[in-house]
């Protein structure tokens, strides 16, 4: 009888650690999200499944190009992913021709899918504050993003982290590349 109650006391003892360790690492260092929708087509795709590394902004701050995921203001439980456009201090101007300026200089990149047809907000200068980040989906023309009066400037409390390794669909399993 006390060699059964050890054997209890002791799993129940190693499914205790295992769940605090699980809920550190869940809350911590990374957790599981799923992309939903096109907006960051070609990168991430619709029904891909990513590691959000949570800790490196801990250490750093986000750079310019970063995929990032935050939560979407006006839904409970959704979460949007996109890419750093603009950092804190700058200012993010659009053209009706689609092109980027920081600060009065063409943005040199290519994640774009394709030319911006609507830069929204952003065909007035935006001047970011000292904690905000001016975001894009890669698919520029079917993406809700900081061009929009609904998602706007991310505020840096609102990072929840930085898309790190996508683990599905196995045939794409990788780490993602920002810059």
């Amino acid at each position: 009888m006390k060699k059964v109650l050890k054997e209890i006391l002791s799993t129940s003892l190693y499914l205790l650690v295992v769940l605090v360790i699980t809920y550190l690492v869940i809350h911590f260092v990374g957790q599981r999200t799923q992309v939903q929708g096109e907006s960051m087509e070609p990168m991430l795709q619709d029904g891909d499944n990513l590691i959000v590394d949570k800790i490196t902004y801990h250490f750093k701050a986000p750079q310019r190009f970063d995929i990032i995921v935050f939560p979407f203001q006006y839904k409970e439980d959704t979460y949007y992913i996109k890419r750093i456009i603009g950092l804190p201090g700058e200012t993010v101007q659009i053209t009706g021709e689609g092109t980027i300026y920081i600060d009065g200089e063409v943005l040199e990149e290519g994640y774009g899918r394709e030319v911006i047809r609507d830069p929204g907000n952003a065909y007035s200068p935006v001047t970011l504050g000292e904690d905000e980040y001016f975001v894009l989906g890669d698919n520029r023309n079917n993406s809700s993003d900081s061009r929009s009066s609904s998602v706007g400037l991310i505020h840096r409390k609102d990072i929840i982290g930085r898309a790190w390794v996508r683990i599905w669909p196995f045939s794409k399993i990788s780490v993602l590349k920002h810059q």
